[in-house]
């Protein structure tokens, strides 16, 4: 016995020292380390796509969008008991209706939806977008004339009604400001009488405070919301476009400054949500998609604005403050959080998809450097990109949303496919991401997503810059 144990040991002893000098010379086989290993090209575990979208890859994210809202609002009038079709226009009476669709026609979610769907017509050159704009915005020119003849006999048709009456800035500014970009756009529609009166009720009819700035009586008297900024003063400033008035650029740059003085906290570079005169103090509730309405209204207006008009600089510097203070927010996953300053509070689509458009639309337009905040909004189209579902819907958007002083109403705030606030942003992040990759030059170097001033023409994966 003792014999064989000898005979084996020294078989042992090799197999062992095998072992081992395999393991030395096989890095295969051994555990990755600082020296048989160059760690920095490990791949990172990213939740989403990391990297510079191709423009085919967003164009088939927004005509997933197109595909769905096409079917999911039709343009039809039908009788509200039998659900037949009606045809013939000369027959609509009090049975009457405009088939409800997955989504309204008419509401300023739809505004937003509208002038996505132009800027999609623009960059991608798809006719289908300013299509659907154009057949809705005749559908409804058509039958203004018939529901306004119900609505003195006192029948109420819930989609014609904030056409034909507002009753809010709600009711009135997106819808006014997207038809006023359609007919810029050349778009054949009979709108003029629509977009007259909803000015008329912006200008003439909406409650104000002293001051002249925008307000409710709710939740408390004199209120101040956000929100209204994009309710009103983008379509001010486009009406300003289409007249050649310059009352209404005064009257634009005057309203963006009186929100500045009240909501705009300067430390932070956020808006905050509310503000109510009767308060003696002023909470700062920094909610994300009022700051995306915020946002999105200092870019209409600029876009509207001729060069070197007075005030244009202070809104132009206030977009900038604006874009630094969203920026120091944005999570690691790409989008920003529902209250933008509490990481806890969810991540929410809709105000990130206007964040990567406006971001977006500032680098193109020339008012930020692509160098700092391409990579931004790069990422941030990834993630909202993610999103977008197979069938098109828009996932993890906040429902619709009051004025709250607490921070639980913020963070418990309902999300649904099928909240309308989501897709009009996605439509326009995604139109103005395909012209930030064709007017920029963006590639990986070191793993990073950076941005150049001119091409850099290198297959290396670390590459010093020209």
């Amino acid at each position: 016995m003792k014999r064989r144990i000898q005979y084996c040991l020294p078989i042992v002893f090799c197999l062992c020292s095998f072992a081992t000098t395999q393991a030395q010379t096989d890095p295969a086989k051994e555990p990755a380390n600082d020296f048989n290993t160059p760690l920095h090209l490990m791949k990172p575990e990213y939740k989403t796509f990391y990297g510079i979208p191709r423009v085919e890859e967003v164009k088939a994210v927004i005509d997933r969008v197109f595909d769905f809202l096409d079917k999911s609002t039709p343009t039809t009038v039908i009788n509200k008991e039998t659900k037949a079709v009606i045809t013939d226009y000369s027959k609509i009476d009090k049975n009457s209706a405009l088939e409800c669709g997955t989504f309204r026609l008419t509401s300023y979610e739809w505004g937003v939806t509208y002038a996505g769907m132009l800027l999609a017509a623009q960059t991608t050159g798809a006719k289908r977008y300013s299509k659907y704009v154009s057949d809705r915005f005749s559908f409804l020119a058509e039958m203004a004339p018939y529901f306004e003849k119900l609505y003195k006999e006192g029948v109420v048709d819930a989609q014609m009604r904030p056409v034909l009456h507002p009753k809010a800035l709600d009711d009135a500014g997106a819808m006014c400001s997207a038809m006023i970009k359609a007919q810029l756009d050349g778009l054949k529609f009979n709108g003029r009488g629509m977009i007259d009166n909803y000015m008329d009720y912006i200008m003439n009819k909406e409650y104000r405070l002293p001051d002249g700035t925008f307000a409710r009586n709710r939740p408390q008297p004199n209120s101040v919301w956000l929100d209204d900024m994009f309710m009103s003063i983008p379509a001010i400033a486009n009406m300003g476009r289409l007249t050649g008035d310059k009352k209404y650029y005064d009257e634009a740059v005057k309203q963006v400054l009186l929100f500045a003085d009240r909501m705009f906290i300067k430390e932070k570079g956020l808006y905050r949500h509310g503000w109510v005169e009767a308060m003696s103090e002023h909470p700062a509730f920094h909610w994300a998609r009022a700051n995306g309405w915020a946002i999105l209204t200092k870019v209409e207006v600029l876009d509207a604005l001729p060069e070197n008009y007075p005030g244009r600089e202070k809104v132009l510097e206030l977009l900038r403050a604006h874009i630094r203070g969203l920026v120091a927010c944005q999570s690691g996953d790409g989008l920003w959080h529902q209250l933008l300053d509490r990481n806890d509070s969810y991540l929410e689509t809709s105000a990130s998809a206007i964040y990567t458009y406006c971001i977006a639309h500032a680098i193109n337009k020339g008012w930020v450097d692509p160098l700092v905040y391409g990579p931004i909004v790069t990422l941030s189209w990834n993630a909202v990109a993610a999103k977008v579902n197979a069938k098109g819907e828009v996932e993890g958007t906040c429902v619709g949303t009051g004025m709250g002083f607490d921070p639980a109403y913020y963070y418990y705030r309902p999300i649904h496919n099928y909240a309308a606030h989501g897709y009009g942003p996605v439509l326009l992040a995604g139109g103005e991401m395909i012209r930030l990759i064709q007017q920029n030059y963006p590639k990986k170097n070191d793993s990073a997503v950076l941005f150049y001033k001119t091409e850099q023409k290198t297959g290396e994966s670390i590459f010093q810059a020209k």
